[in-house]
């Protein structure tokens, strides 16, 4: 399965916060329980070398920033495919890019190669901020 498209835009200095559910060719929703996620912003593709910019991992940040398999709000089961996608507000003003690639993956398994499925692509903006603390 190729990877889905998906571009997006985070404004520096607010919290970013969406939702995505992943779905079968049946239209079902996957079960995440035994899954694992990531998702990189680049300056260009890794193999380019490019500057990594933010990671986020399904091992959220003490902010929440990270990939929440509990959809957006945390209360959805990981039966329901929700995959929310929250960047904290302190860590999108550390942000420099004007625009960014990104790519999630999804991993199930351990050792050096799990089963992996690269289920997003895309583009991300970053809407700079005027407003300072």
């Amino acid at each position: 399965m190729a990877a889905g498209k998906y571009s997006f835009t985070i404004e520096q200095g607010t919290t970013t916060n969406f939702e995505i559910q992943y779905k079968d060719s049946n239209n079902t929703p996957v079960d995440l329980t035994n899954y694992s996620g990531r998702l990189q912003i680049r300056s260009t593709y890794a193999q380019d070398s490019g500057e990594l910019f933010l990671t986020l991992s399904s091992s959220l940040n003490s902010d929440g920033t990270g990939l929440n398999f509990s959809g957006s709000n945390g209360s959805t089961s990981p039966t329901s495919g929700s995959i929310g996608i929250y960047i904290a507000a302190c860590t999108s003003s550390a942000l420099i890019f004007n625009e960014a690639k990104y790519d999630l993956e999804l991993y199930s398994g351990s050792g050096e190669c799990p089963f992996t499925i690269r289920l997003l692509e895309g583009n991300v903006k970053l809407s700079k901020e005027v407003t300072r603390i």
